[in-house]
């Protein structure tokens, strides 16, 4: 098998690697990088667990090979805290139990994430929308819903 010269920024850190050509994208970053809080779900870009953003557009990992990576960026749920402490996004969704099991927690937060950069405020149909190919085995999506809604509110009411 074949290997290629990789460098990506990941969370905003520049790494270099050597990759199997065959790599996905989830296994470099669970395997080589250790970031373990991307989820392998179903592998054929389903259930949404995998959800990175691969140069700010949320993608399935699981559907990308890491060396279609090189020179890209790619933000995974470890980069959405800052100096160790939850967003706001994350702390609506342990306010709300909008994570039970927290298998589809990081593409649901990654999903929520980059809907409220594009629609500071959006409406709870919205927020489905949104959330339409991300699957939660757990919740029933309401408690997720109502998380985005409030850490909508929430980050509003800092940015007045």
């Amino acid at each position: 098998m074949r290997n290629v010269p990789l460098t990506v920024t990941v969370n905003g850190r520049t790494l270099t690697a050597t990759v199997s050509a065959r790599m996905t994208l989830v296994d470099f970053l669970r395997d080589t990088l250790d970031l373990t809080g991307t989820h392998i779900g179903c592998g054929h870009g389903v259930c949404g667990a995998c959800t990175v953003r691969f140069d700010g557009v949320p993608v399935r990992a699981c559907l990308i090979l890491a060396a279609s990576a090189e020179g890209r960026t790619v933000d995974t749920i470890e980069g959405l805290s800052q100096a160790g402490h939850l967003s706001d996004l994350q702390a609506a969704f342990m306010a709300h139990g909008g994570l039970q099991c927290g298998y589809c927690t990081p593409g649901m937060l990654l999903m929520a994430h980059d809907l409220l950069a594009d629609n500071p405020h959006p409406s709870r149909e919205e927020i489905r929308q949104a959330l339409a190919g991300q699957i939660c085995r757990c919740t029933g999506y309401g408690p997720i819903v109502d998380a985005i809604e409030a850490a909508a509110n929430a980050m509003a009411k800092g940015a007045s």
